[in-house]
């Protein structure tokens, strides 16, 4: 039976990203070949060297939302926090609610800006609200709310934010947080790379603040993965099935966009698919569509080391997270990033 503990890492705290790079491609690369084979120190852009024409590179063009609301308990006036989970449709959402004490169902709250919600109940660890006015819970968002950067960034939210916690594909907006492998990506790096004959296709997972809970089980098989929207559609699939015959590369531009496919491909055949997946890869999953993967550094003891652990070997990843501690990489959301080449075409 597998440990979370086994996905436990020491991170000195100041290398944990507080902002971006000034140049997204800039930021650094760690390539990580298959095991017995040494770890490369570069840059971002180091990525047209090591793609080739007919690989085809799958990107999360989902866009974040300004998810989180400041404001006060109608009745007794006390702070409420609000962070978005997911939108609902109309005036409905699912949320986290942070405040001194529990609101209960029928709770009314009044955002900083004056708009009234209402709270209706719990869905599970969240609670569902909403605008007591009818209006969109969305346009709300977007007219009071605050970019959500993660809790490890311990600064206040600035306006470069807006533009540089988004990815520049961004395109669909539901996320909660950035699929961040893909922020390191500038129109520049894009043009050059579809330029020498790598393709460049899209799908949707609305990132929720669920990936940032810690694993709480000891035990891997007890953990409850929390779900997320994803649209994997027809264009896509055939576009692999292309590059598939070409004999090109999958190469996976963040852990959103391995899960995504993944979960498309769980009868053993990538199809299309809309809806919600709340697939856990762990250490023993069989890969069926993903040869490479582009991610950032991820937290202790997080699904998503468990992910990458699953992807290129827990000893490979644990000794290239050494390297990267030991070399003084920046970590997280804003940090940089790695290129896990370890697995062979499928």
């Amino acid at each position: 039976m597998q440990s979370s503990h086994e996905f436990d890492y020491d991170l000195p705290r100041e290398l944990i990203a507080q902002s971006p790079k000034d140049k997204r491609s800039t930021s650094r690369l760690l390539i990580v070949p298959a095991a017995g084979h040494a770890l490369i120190d570069g840059v971002f852009s180091d990525l047209e060297e090591r793609l080739r024409p007919d690989d085809l590179l799958v990107v999360n063009d989902t866009k974040v939302l300004p998810a989180r609301l400041y404001g006060r308990k109608t009745e007794t006036g006390g702070k409420f926090e609000l962070l978005l989970e997911r939108l609902r449709g109309g005036s409905q959402a699912l949320v986290q609610i942070r405040a001194s004490k529990t609101p209960g169902p029928g709770t009314d709250l009044t955002t900083q800006g004056g708009t009234p919600l209402r709270v209706l109940g719990r869905d599970g660890a969240f609670f569902v609200v909403e605008t007591s006015d009818g209006g969109s819970f969305e346009a709300l968002l977007h007219r009071e709310g605050e970019v959500p950067l993660p809790p490890y960034i311990e600064r206040p939210v600035a306006r470069s934010d807006i533009d540089r916690y988004q990815t520049v594909y961004a395109k669909n907006p539901g996320a909660v947080a950035a699929p961040t492998a893909g922020l390191h990506f500038d129109e520049d790096l894009l043009e050059r790379l579809t330029g020498s004959g790598v393709g460049l296709a899209r799908l949707i997972l609305h990132v929720g603040a669920g990936t940032f809970a810690p694993m709480k089980s000891d035990s891997l098989n007890e953990h409850q993965m929390h779900s997320e929207e994803i649209v994997v559609d027809e264009v896509l699939v055939e576009t692999i099935r292309d590059t598939r015959r070409r004999g090109g590369r999958v190469v996976a531009v963040g852990t959103t966009v391995v899960r995504a496919l993944e979960a498309a491909a769980r009868s053993g055949t990538l199809r299309p698919m809309s809806g919600e997946t709340c697939l856990f890869i762990r250490p023993g999953h069989a890969f069926q569509v993903v040869d490479l993967l582009i991610t950032n550094f991820h937290l202790p003891r997080s699904t998503l080391m468990v992910l990458v652990s699953a992807f290129a070997g827990v000893q490979r990843i644990r000794e290239a997270y050494a390297h990267a501690v030991q070399n003084r990489y920046r970590f997280f959301s804003y940090g940089d990033a790695m290129l896990l080449e370890s697995r062979a075409p499928q």
